[in-house]
């Protein structure tokens, strides 16, 4: 960790606002939205302040601190790109680092642009009310403390409300249970341990290839395989001079490709003959990154037999490594497509299911009955004994963390209580009926899961800047989106994402993890490019589709 942030004993903050009192704007979470939004409103001269339940910055990067977490996306495009001397003063030694160095690069951001003094730590936010007398936000802190705001801006992102107790019996448990999303700040020692991994999806994949060879015995417990792809990760030069001569390119490519990577999709399928497309899958394949995911062929999204093709080829691949029979049908996929679920990078994780001291348990059709104190018990009464048990068990993915927090709109409704019932934004940027809030990350908007994030949050926190500082200038006080607005985006939305095969497959992608969710493509699917194009419409129209007073 890097040494703890400064504290203002006057319980004041950079903008001159107090502690229980009134701000222009209040921002929830201090991770890679967060930071950026507060510099920006900040930069506007609003009284703003930040709020986090960590005791650092972050956000992802501070709670994901689980054994291999790393980038997925590439170093050099998941950066703020709106400083050129931001992105050039800070050096990657690598394509794909690990959380050590990317929660040292947040700490940078927030150091190089003085925020700390406007994020208060260690604080949770419970409730957010909207009062119709004052058209203010009054917000309410787990320590007491009552703030009143004009702006409600959650910065929470995606995956952040993390499945912890999911099985029966986890309290019994007589060795440690760790979320990977909550692992502890102090060492654990896994060394000597018999250790238990449930889940297999992108988080269980980094740890338990970065464990397999350190504990002395590893359990697996298998429910969906993956598709995977192997990484890559070459280290830079010292000073990254060849990616940060770059700096100008990226930033014009990036907000326009599909995921907002660097690269998009070629040639179509019908363009290629079969030995082209072969040519191309292993060209790609070899690049050691999400392309094939994000930048070979669109069809995949959209045709079953395309993608059925692709699908075959990725298995293949994995069948070469695995070569057991047994771990093939366990951890290749065969009942959904490539692509539509999360496609992770990986780094020897099949490799580890050959080693000796480490078995693949099936829990589809014998599955996880409870946590006993020895151990895991499976519906067939069978008992795997642990001493550590780590769980991969994933997140209530776009929503959980805004229904987790008691927040009431126009006339005491409930987003809680709505989206339980179905999930509607504006562009993922506001909710009818819930004036001055701003979100990012939540559903309805490439955030919510298909793109590189930095290129999305800082997209949504420009916008909502914007809007901001719109909205200031015209004497306004409020904005909320028009019921026939939101309703015209969900209907968009959902017309373009049950196009594809992502809306035909369970994953968390549609919510289909939580029990009782409503079922709906989390992420508009419409690409990056286009998103940021129909915000900008939105804006130059005079925030057309919103009501302003």
């Amino acid at each position: 960790m890097n040494t703890a942030p400064t504290r203002n004993g006057s319980g004041q903050n950079g903008s001159g606002s107090k502690a229980n009192g009134t701000l222009d704007a209040l921002i929830i979470g201090a991770g890679v939205a967060g930071l950026y939004q507060l510099h920006q409103l900040r930069a506007q001269g609003l009284a703003v302040r930040a709020y986090d339940n960590a005791s650092g910055v972050g956000g992802t990067w501070f709670w994901n601190r689980y054994p291999g977490a790393k980038f997925d996306s590439e170093s050099y495009i998941y950066q703020y790109l709106f400083s050129e001397g931001l992105y050039k003063n800070w050096t990657w030694s690598e394509r794909f680092p690990g959380q050590p160095e990317i929660e040292r690069w947040m700490n940078y951001i927030a150091d190089e642009l003085d925020l700390r003094k406007d994020i208060r730590f260690d604080t949770t936010i419970t409730a957010a009310h909207w009062n119709e007398d004052t058209r203010r936000w009054t917000v309410t802190t787990d320590s007491g403390e009552t703030i009143d705001t004009q702006f409600l801006i959650t910065c929470c992102g995606m995956l952040s409300a993390p499945l912890e107790t999911v099985f029966e019996g986890q309290d019994t448990f007589e060795g440690p249970i760790f979320h990977t999303s909550r692992w502890p700040q102090e060492t654990v020692e896994l060394a000597g341990k018999r250790v238990g991994v449930v889940g297999v999806g992108a988080t269980g994949i980094q740890v338990i290839q970065t464990i397999a060879d350190k504990v002395d015995h590893l359990t697996v417990f298998v429910r969906t395989p993956q598709y995977v792809l192997p990484m890559k990760n070459p280290r830079f030069d010292k000073d990254g001079a060849a990616y940060k001569a770059r700096f100008e390119e990226l930033k014009a490519v990036l907000p326009t490709t599909f995921t907002g990577f660097e690269y998009d999709f070629g040639p179509t399928w019908a363009e290629l003959t079969p030995a082209e497309r072969r040519a191309r899958l292993e060209e790609i394949h070899a690049d050691g990154s999400l392309k094939l995911w994000l930048a070979s062929f669109a069809e995949m999204f959209f045709d079953a037999d395309i993608n059925e093709e692709i699908s075959e080829f990725v298995r293949e691949k994995m069948r070469e490594r695995l070569k057991d029979k047994r771990l093939c049908d366990l951890l290749i996929p065969t009942d959904y497509g490539f692509g539509t679920h999360r496609v992770p990078l990986e780094t020897n994780y099949l490799e580890a299911y050959l080693r000796d001291n480490v078995e693949a348990v099936g829990v589809r059709d014998n599955p996880i009955a409870r946590v006993r104190p020895e151990g895991i018990e499976l519906a067939d009464g069978t008992l795997h004994e642990l001493d550590v048990i780590i769980l991969a068990t994933g997140f209530d993915a776009g929503t959980g963390a805004l229904t987790r927090i008691d927040i009431r709109g126009r006339d005491d409704r409930s987003l809680r209580e709505e989206w339980g019932k179905d999930i509607r934004t504006m562009m993922g940027l506001q909710v009818h009926g819930y004036p001055n809030l701003f979100t990012t990350a939540v559903p309805l908007a490439p955030s919510a899961a298909l793109c590189n994030m930095t290129t999305c949050l800082q997209q949504q926190t420009e916008w909502i800047s914007d809007c901001i500082a719109h909205l200031r200038a015209r004497d306004g006080a409020v904005i909320e989106p028009t019921a026939e607005a939101e309703e015209a985006w969900v209907q968009h939305h959902d017309e373009t994402a049950n196009a594809t095969l992502i809306s035909k497959t369970d994953s968390w992608y549609l919510g289909s993890n939580i029990p009782g969710k409503p079922r709906r493509v989390l992420s508009y699917t419409g690409g990056v490019g286009t998103y940021r194009q129909k915000c900008a419409e939105v804006a130059e129209n005079g925030y057309t589709g919103f009501s302003i007073s």
